[in-house]
């Protein structure tokens, strides 16, 4: 393989919270209660969408789509965690930390895309334009838009991880994280690593921070179109409509800016694993919850859809 670092070792040691023994317990526990709930939660988003004739919009294409990558995102990195925090073996091969990398890192700059392709089409084109909703965002904008996000996701992805993949490691094995991510290969590695945390903020500029301030921009203009809505109802129903996504979006942004956009070699032993598991666990475990809390359509959805499975005989 043309990625294997000839100065890596054959696996690595993922210290985690080894410093802090008491705590493995809790996160064990806290991770095994969690994953279910993600999974589950998630599940039901995509199947509520796609049972329902009145889920058939663009707004829930795009919310099913996100359901599908926070199972994905947390899938890639909690089972390697559970497995760690469970036994004494706190291992992971080169080569499982190279599938572990990828995966989570497309998934997470696919995630930052999405997210701000949601602000423009059922927040700022639903609200803003209604009347040029269904012209604007038609089923094969749709499926274009979504394509373009997980090309560019994964270009992102690939072409950073292999980098950062090929820094010389030199028998270190040592990771003080609870798992592979880029900005903790750049600390762990030798020599100078100033040119590689300017390249990851620079490229994090685009994937995280662009992204939010096309979302700021989308909700200035909502803003000022619900300011103009005259029904008190109807400026209620629309600021309860964003306001669902504006959670998701600090949730998830929030986490990830105070991790990627600052120099690895600035952050603290512990930052990058509480984040980590915020922006990779907690977050996809709420979506859910918050997107079927706050939207009737989608409470009303799965209402139909439990009384469908358990009504009487």
């Amino acid at each position: 393989m043309a990625l294997i670092n000839k100065s890596h070792a054959e696996e690595f040691i993922l210290l985690g919270s080894v410093h802090r023994p008491w705590l493995e317990l809790s996160l064990f526990i806290i991770l095994l209660t969690t994953y279910p709930m993600a999974m589950i939660g998630n599940i039901t988003i995509i199947l509520v969408s796609k049972l329902d004739t009145h889920l058939q919009s663009p707004m829930y294409f795009f919310l099913t789509n996100l359901s599908f990558l926070d199972m994905c995102y947390t899938t890639s990195i909690v089972p390697q965690m559970l497995f760690n925090l469970g036994t004494s073996k706190k291992t992971i091969s080169y080569l499982g930390c190279i599938v572990q990398l990828y995966f989570f890192s497309i998934m997470g700059s696919t995630e930052c895309l999405l997210l701000a392709l949601m602000s423009f089409d059922h927040r700022y084109v639903a609200i803003c334009r209604p009347l040029h909703y269904t012209f604007i965002m038609n089923q094969h904008i749709c499926v274009l838009l979504l394509s373009i996000l997980w090309l560019t996701g994964m270009i992102y992805a690939i072409s950073e991880a292999s980098v950062k993949l090929k820094l010389p490691m030199y028998g270190i094995n040592k990771l003080d994280h609870l798992l592979c991510e880029i900005p903790v290969l750049i600390k762990a590695a030798c020599g100078e690593k100033e040119a590689n945390e300017l390249t990851l903020s620079v490229v994090c500029i685009f994937i995280v921070a662009v992204p939010l301030c096309l979302i700021f921009a989308s909700y200035a203009s909502i803003g000022h179109a619900i300011f103009k809505i005259k029904s008190p109802e109807g400026s209620k129903k629309a600021f309860g409509t964003c306001s669902c996504h504006l959670i998701v979006v600090f949730l998830f942004y929030g986490p990830g800016i105070s991790m990627y956009l600052q120099p690895p070699s600035f952050t603290s032993r512990d930052q990058p694993k509480f984040m980590a598991l915020f922006y990779g666990v907690v977050t996809p475990t709420l979506n859910p919850f918050i997107y079927t809390l706050r939207n009737k359509d989608v409470k009303r959805a799965l209402g139909k859809v439990m009384w469908s499975i358990f009504r009487p005989t």
